[in-house]
């Protein structure tokens, strides 16, 4: 099997910096993972079955912030990154969360959380519109970002073989007591709660459509019996980049587990190789 060069013909396009929030609470059955179908409409990743996530803004971490929890420093260290590039990975983290399904990580202290953020509605609506950024509207409510309930937990950068890239740092975080998520986002056409063997099962049967990063971590989180023992899981972080392989014929995206997501598809036809969410 011989390796393509996707960079004879032209040069690949800089991944953006993007990041995606696996929001978790415990079900009667174990964990389950909050899901959203992506609208058919999107540039991107268009009604694929992803978390909630998105790239980093300008503003993410430009602007200080009260803060609590890990501190840049950590998160980098974690990311193997930068401390002003993980300060506005975990901001838009937290952004891209609270736009996409209303759950807010922050609060009026640095130990506690918002319970309802129904009245932020408006605002929420100015960050998805990016007519408010995330420090000044954590500014104006007077509330901190609550680094601390976000865990790191993986790195997927998109093939160079795709025109619309991202270096994506996932991360999960546990509902917090009180609030709701919603499907309220123009991205959306439907959301869920599911196991993730729910998950997997709907994607064996051609229910849902599921890229390469969110198989593996659904994959992943699969062995694990409680919210508890996913934040404390100890996840070592290494970028992944699928690679696009020939041979016998075929041509197919390499990652770890490839064979095992491949077995799995009800059409293969349908991969197309994009990482995101």
């Amino acid at each position: 099997m011989s390796e393509t060069n996707p960079q004879a013909d032209s040069q690949p396009s800089a991944p953006k910096d993007a990041s995606t929030v696996m929001l978790v609470r415990d079900g009667a059955a174990g964990p389950e993972i909050f899901l959203q179908r992506r609208v058919g409409a999107m540039a991107f990743a268009a009604g694929m079955t992803v978390f909630p996530g998105g790239g980093v803004d300008p503003s993410d971490g430009t602007a200080e912030i009260e803060w609590a929890g890990p501190e840049p420093a950590w998160w980098a260290a974690r990311f193997a990154t930068t401390e002003p590039r993980a300060k506005a990975l975990v901001c838009a983290a937290v952004r891209e969360t609270f736009e996409e399904c209303g759950v807010l990580l922050a609060g009026p202290t640095a130990d506690s959380v918002v319970s309802d953020t129904a009245g932020y509605r408006e605002s929420r609506g100015k960050l998805e519109r990016r007519e408010l950024s995330l420090a000044d509207f954590l500014a104006q409510e007077k509330l901190v970002l609550r680094a601390d309930l976000l865990r790191p937990w993986a790195n997927w950068i998109t093939p160079v073989v795709e025109p619309r890239r991202y270096d994506t740092r996932f991360f999960v975080a546990v509902l917090p007591e009180g609030q709701l998520a919603d499907g309220a986002t123009s991205e959306a056409a439907e959301v869920h709660w599911r196991t993730p063997a729910e998950a997997l099962d709907r994607w064996r049967a051609g229910t849902d459509i599921l890229l390469p990063p969110t198989w593996s971590q659904l994959f992943a989180l699969a062995e694990f019996g409680s919210t508890a023992e996913i934040l404390a899981a100890d996840v070592v972080i290494e970028p992944i980049m699928p690679v696009l392989r020939e041979g016998e014929g075929r041509r197919g995206l390499a990652f770890p587990g490839n064979d095992q997501y491949f077995a799995g598809l009800p059409d293969a036809s349908r991969l197309k190789g994009s990482v995101r969410k």
